[in-house]
């Protein structure tokens, strides 16, 4: 009987909670300690998780997607992120001081080489850590995929998202003054980074308002409003990097660089649908990538907690469990 009949009961298929057999507070160096938990089997399957934002943070239920008695499950939270200290700080926050933090984690807990999960921003860098070190990626497993270009920043952030939620779009505006909206990531990082703490959350709540109410194909427009304090920190260090174009050498580099990860087997789970990161960059890797796969998932936007996205994705690090356990 097949595992998955009705993808709109697919949260019933997700693995049980399952608590963390380590966690810990671990220095990185350059004034950062990022909190790392491991749960799952201690002799499983290596996977690390890599959550999105940036700013996003990892949460227990991210641990849902993998069988407990196969894989080794790895999480932490990016720098200036969850339990991460210090919080919400961007100095020495860039991608690469990240693609760093997660090699010291790897070295520090005795893994040869990994399977790479992550979504959204996650994927990013999913992809970039692995066109860095091609090496110590066995698998890549990606959702909503985000390749840090302009035309993707600029679909987001300047108007083309907007066409299809305009009243979202007016509110997200309508703070900034008109002879600003022509750059609103560089509108909102004036105001995210005043100094001034009101104005700092005000607009913290106000972009990731934005972001958080396009996740849903099931949305109605009216996103909750997240806490002050994690609306602000997540809100400056989604800027911050957005701003910095990731801190990426130049404009196209990952997809310029899918040569790198050629020999890696993956899978890319992308909702048809998804507001935040459309299609065409997920479509556009699998083209340069020999053994990529691309899942599309119909009636499906970008959260990690779509029926059918979740459905897919249990369903693929099954198959990668299956198939390791039979080498």
């Amino acid at each position: 009987m097949d595992k998955y009949p009705d993808q709109k009961r697919a949260v019933q298929y997700l693995y049980p909670p399952v608590d963390p057999f380590d966690h810990r507070m671990m220095d990185v160096g350059d004034g950062h300690k990022i909190y790392v938990e491991q749960c799952g089997n201690p002799s499983g399957i290596p996977v690390v998780v890599l959550h999105g934002g940036p700013g996003g943070g990892c949460s227990p239920a991210m641990r849902r997607y993998f069988d407990p008695a196969v894989f080794r499950v790895v999480l932490f939270d990016q720098r200036g992120c969850g339990r991460s200290r210090p919080y919400a700080a961007i100095e020495n926050n860039t991608t690469w001081h990240l693609v760093r933090d997660i090699e010291v984690i790897r070295s520090a807990l005795g893994i040869d080489n990994w399977i790479a999960f992550g979504g959204s921003w996650g994927a990013t860098l999913a992809l970039i850590y692995a066109q860095t070190h091609p090496g110590r990626v066995r698998d890549l497993v990606l959702r909503g995929v985000f390749t840090m270009t302009k035309a993707e920043i600029d679909w987001f952030y300047g108007g083309g998202a907007g066409k299809f939620w305009p009243e979202v779009w007016a509110r997200f505006i309508a703070p900034i003054p008109e002879d600003e909206r022509g750059d609103l990531v560089a509108a909102y990082h004036k105001r995210l980074f005043s100094g001034d703490r009101m104005v700092e959350t005000k607009f913290g709540r106000a972009w990731a308002s934005w972001e958080n109410t396009l996740a849903s194909i099931h949305s109605t427009g009216t996103g909750g409003e997240a806490p002050g304090e994690y609306a602000r920190a997540f809100s400056r260090l989604e800027n911050h990097y957005f701003i910095n174009n990731g801190f990426l050498e130049f404009d196209g580099q990952i997809l310029a660089n899918m040569d790198r990860i050629a020999d890696i087997p993956g899978t890319v789970v992308q909702g048809r649908y998804d507001m935040i990161c459309p299609p065409q960059s997920a479509y556009a890797i699998v083209q340069k990538w020999p053994k990529g796969n691309l899942k599309m998932i119909r009636n499906a936007g970008h959260a990690l907690s779509e029926p059918g996205i979740s459905s897919e994705l249990v369903r693929t690090m099954d198959r990668i469990g299956q198939t390791e356990q039979h080498v």
